[in-house]
């Protein structure tokens, strides 16, 4: 299955988090999308590996992914290793994105900054022919996604580029929340972590009109780009 758009994520919830409202945009407009998850998120201090699986599939229900895997890679510990690269080439020479939404460059969870940065590398070493890989049995073609955009998550970073999301809040809300185990529950008896807090729901808000303000949208979604962001025509810019 060719995908219009495929989200890489450190953990279930990253690409909720940051880029939900974006992916929910996408697919209303008819574009598929698909999340590739690299860990379980087992290191979690709430919930567990399989509890996030579970709402993993249900947070995918709710966007209208076409597709959502995990890579399986030891949560806390990967590294950038041959190995882990040619994991995400795979998933990318698979479903032949055009465009790759990936980690936060640098964040407060050191597994967002190597995400990131593994994801990039994969993104532009999936293109070289010469670079073989299998899934299934079957030789892969190489593919280069057009484009790579890296969400901001929980540090405040410049963005490059900024989507109006006001639409799709709700949407983006709901799939937060599929993933029940991690944020607030006040009948919760599990720790407190920075993310189960009432407050958290309110950064998320505010990150969103943060970014939403400038571009005269109630609601954003920021992305950062290592090359330039071109465009066609200048009256298509809000």
């Amino acid at each position: 299955m060719k995908l219009d758009v495929l989200a890489l994520a450190a953990h279930p919830d990253d690409a909720e988090i940051s880029a939900g409202g974006t992916i929910a945009s996408m697919v209303a407009s008819g574009k598929k999308v698909g999340i590739v998850d690299l860990t379980r998120g087992e290191l979690g201090s709430r919930g567990s590996a399989d509890l996030r699986d579970q709402e993993a599939a249900a947070s995918a229900k709710i966007l209208g992914l076409s597709a959502r895997e995990n890579l399986h890679m030891a949560d806390g510990f990967f590294q950038h290793t041959e190995e882990n690269i040619r994991a995400i080439i795979r998933m990318i020479r698979k479903y032949k994105p055009d465009i790759v939404l990936a980690n936060s460059v640098t964040d407060r969870h050191p597994d967002h900054g190597k995400g990131a940065k593994l994801q990039a590398e994969a993104c532009f070493l999936s293109g070289l022919r010469r670079i073989e890989t299998e899934l299934d049995g079957q030789a892969q073609e190489a593919w280069r996604p057009r484009a790579v955009y890296h969400y901001i998550q929980d540090y405040f970073i410049d963005p490059d580029v900024v989507v109006d999301i006001s639409d799709f809040y709700g949407k983006k809300m709901d799939s937060i929340k599929a993933f029940s185990s991690q944020f607030y529950d006040p009948n919760s008896e599990e720790p407190e972590t920075p993310i189960s807090g009432k407050e958290f729901f309110d950064f998320i808000e505010s990150r969103a009109m943060q970014f939403g303000r400038p571009i005269g949208a109630k609601y954003g979604e920021g992305f950062t780009s290592a090359r330039f962001v071109g465009v066609r025509d200048l009256t298509t810019l809000l």
